[in-house]
């Protein structure tokens, strides 16, 4: 039993010790395996300032193209699964927004080139809202919502 601690022991001290001189000699750095966020567009209090602090516009089209999968009903706000399927060509990006939280953009995912455009997550939601969701496609923007209604706040409620 002792030597399988002293093994955990070991190996985890000699992981610790390669990462650490990764760092050390600039093969890792932290500030570039960070995930990258717009402090504006997630502290901006409605869509337009989220997708104007985000993409640089408000201008955009609704479009059939774009489904969300979301509850009718929320019976609990704190966890609301959300999916959004896109068939629009060349999708860069997909943001999700909730119109009445005090906070609206819930998430925003930056897709490669080539990739389908699906994201699926959970967010929260104070109360009954239009959950929306914005496609940036080549140099344009296109969004679609659906409304949840939430029984049980997730925001304090």
């Amino acid at each position: 039993m002792t030597s399988m601690k002293r093994r955990i022991f070991l190996k985890g001290s000699l992981a610790t010790g390669a990462v650490g001189m990764a760092v050390s000699t600039g093969l890792l750095t932290p500030r570039a395996s960070l995930a990258a966020w717009t402090k504006a567009a997630f502290e901006a209090t409605d869509v337009n300032g989220g997708a104007s602090a985000l993409y640089g516009s408000t201008s955009m089209d609704k479009s059939d193209k774009i489904k969300i999968k979301a509850p009718d009903i929320a019976e609990n706000g704190a966890v609301v699964p959300v999916s959004v399927t896109t068939s629009i060509d060349g999708v860069s990006s997909i943001s999700l927004f909730a119109d009445k939280n005090a906070t609206p953009l819930t998430a925003e995912f930056t897709l490669g080139p080539g990739t389908e455009g699906y994201v699926s997550t959970r967010i929260k939601m104070g109360k009954t809202a239009n959950v929306v969701a914005i496609v940036k496609a080549g140099d344009k923007l296109y969004s679609s919502s659906k409304e949840v209604k939430v029984t049980i706040g997730g925001c304090g409620g």
